[in-house]
């Protein structure tokens, strides 16, 4: 059995992760800690296999910006610091898509680390800094999702949903996101931790989403009419590239097949099989409209 700690008490993914652990029996005993509390600093972490570090700020409305340096870069190396002093065998660090500060493209392996955001630098700035600690006794795991969505998710897919569910029509336009199911993350991260692997990784779904074929789909899981309507090409094209809020939506941004973590492929002899979920499952399930076992 291995012993997992994870940071961030109260996050999406982190109570997500053992509500999965538990429905497929999966051998890990999971305990979980708040770094809020001054008092984390005292806790044993010699007693842990893997530590999964989920705490940070992420797009808050906040006074200071030297917040997201505070807890997404130093309490992150502080946590991982005392991991590799206790003895922790791996340290699996979240970070995110937003490092490489594109709104629009396609992420390969020559796409520069450029991000824009405080969010963003922060979390590249932990991601530096914790790799310097790696080594065969304290393997570094660095994960760099897209948008990941599911039951109860936050962010764009729930105001996405929100919409789904009050209009009746919807403009069509044709773009990709790279996007991640929580339930093939949760996947993914079984695959890191029982083979111990160290590393950058790219975990993605295997399918590109639309965003109104994303919008239509939640419409029609709830018997919901909806209608795409065209407006053709040049308008959106000028939106996307002008206008911040309407390429996050609207814009195409993938992940590259050849990226490390991509599904179905192989690092240190490892395959990652993880995408138990296909594009209409993972909506029917995110939406309530489907109860699943694992």
């Amino acid at each position: 059995m291995k012993r997992i700690l994870i940071t961030g008490k109260n996050s999406y993914i982190g109570q997500t992760f053992i509500n999965w652990v538990k429905a497929n029996n999966v051998d890990y005993k999971i305990d979980t800690i708040d770094l809020k509390d001054p008092d984390w600093k005292k806790q044993d972490f010699s007693i842990y296999d893997c530590l999964i570090h989920l705490a940070a700020i992420v797009h808050k409305k906040v006074q200071e910006d030297d917040i997201y340096y505070r807890i997404n870069r130093d309490l992150a190396v502080e946590t991982a610091q005392k991991a590799k002093n206790e003895g922790v065998k791996q340290f699996i660090f979240f970070s995110t898509m937003s490092v490489f500060g594109m709104n629009q493209g396609v992420i390969n392996k020559e796409t520069k680390l450029l991000p824009k955001t405080s969010y963003g630098k922060s979390k590249l700035e932990a991601e530096k800094e914790i790799r310097k600690l790696g080594d065969r006794q304290f393997l570094v795991s660095v994960l760099r999702p897209p948008m990941v969505y599911g039951p109860s998710a936050s962010g764009n897919y729930s105001r996405l949903s929100k919409l789904a569910k009050k209009i009746n029509i919807f403009p069509e336009i044709n773009n990709q996101r790279s996007m991640l199911f929580v339930l093939n993350l949760h996947q993914f991260l079984k695959i890191i931790i029982d083979n111990q692997l160290s590393g950058t990784f790219h975990p993605k779904n295997s399918q590109h989403i639309n965003t109104s074929q994303l919008v239509y789909e939640i419409a029609n899981v709830h018997n919901k009419s909806m209608r795409l309507i065209s407006i053709g090409e040049v308008f959106p094209q000028l939106l996307i590239k002008n206008v911040t809020v309407f390429s996050k939506i609207f814009g195409t941004l993938v992940y590259d097949e050849g990226l490390i973590g991509s599904p179905n492929s192989e690092y240190g002899g490892v395959k990652f099989e993880y995408n138990n979920y296909g594009f209409k499952d993972s909506i029917a399930v995110s939406e309530g409209m489907k109860i699943i076992n694992d």
